[in-house]
């Protein structure tokens, strides 16, 4: 059977984006508006917030609520730059045991949205270099090494920060370099470096 052609350009939009894809993306793939509203009746398409859709027959990814956050700012910007950070790159790495209650995500300083914020997103400006972000299952997020150190900055705390820091190392999501330098430079050094040497004991002169 001949493919729809609707079928065929969505498929081709979403499928390097966990099955999402924004309605600023299908206009610019040539399809209208009110044929995305028919696909949503028909069930073909599922609209998970305001201007983002989900192909119904793509498998349901743990990372979808991710790459709903990351779409957003698209749905009127196309092609503005939306990273995943902070806590939730953190939970997305399995790194500690924070569990955001909501999707932080960072923008660049020079891109400003005028849309309210939905609720289930935190907000965040940086200019983030490429070497900074990573792709995840198509999410843009930042490194393990750049994310601890935004939760640092933003006072996670310390007990956190070490066991971001350590999972890390076993996880292999940092190497033993990295996590030393961050061990160095977020709490003063590895702990076994920063105990307390025994004073040397003089020998009195006879």
């Amino acid at each position: 059977m001949k493919p729809r052609r609707w079928d065929t350009l969505l498929y081709d939009i979403a499928e390097g984006q966990l099955g999402y894809f924004t309605t600023a993306q299908a206009r610019e793939a040539g399809l209208h508006p009110v044929r995305l509203v028919q696909l949503h009746r028909q069930g073909d398409i599922q609209r998970v917030s305001r201007g983002v859709y989900r192909l119904t027959r793509y498998p349901v990814s743990p990372l979808g609520q991710y790459m709903e956050a990351a779409l957003w700012p698209q749905v009127r910007r196309p092609g503005a730059q939306a990273t995943v950070s902070h806590e939730s790159a953190l939970a997305i790495y399995g790194l500690s045991d924070v569990s955001p209650a909501k999707v932080h995500i960072t923008f660049p300083h020079a891109l400003r949205i005028r849309r309210a914020l939905p609720r289930y997103l935190v907000l965040h400006y940086a200019d983030l270099e490429p070497r900074d972000i990573k792709q995840i299952e198509g999410v843009p997020v930042t490194t393990a090494a750049r994310t601890i150190r935004d939760v640092h900055a933003a006072h996670i705390g310390p007990a956190l920060v070490r066991q971001a820091i350590t999972d890390g190392r076993k996880t292999g999501h940092l190497t033993f370099d990295e996590a030393d330098r961050l061990e160095e430079e977020l709490l003063g050094g590895p702990l076994q470096s920063r105990k307390v040497r025994p004073r040397k004991r003089c020998r009195a002169s006879e």
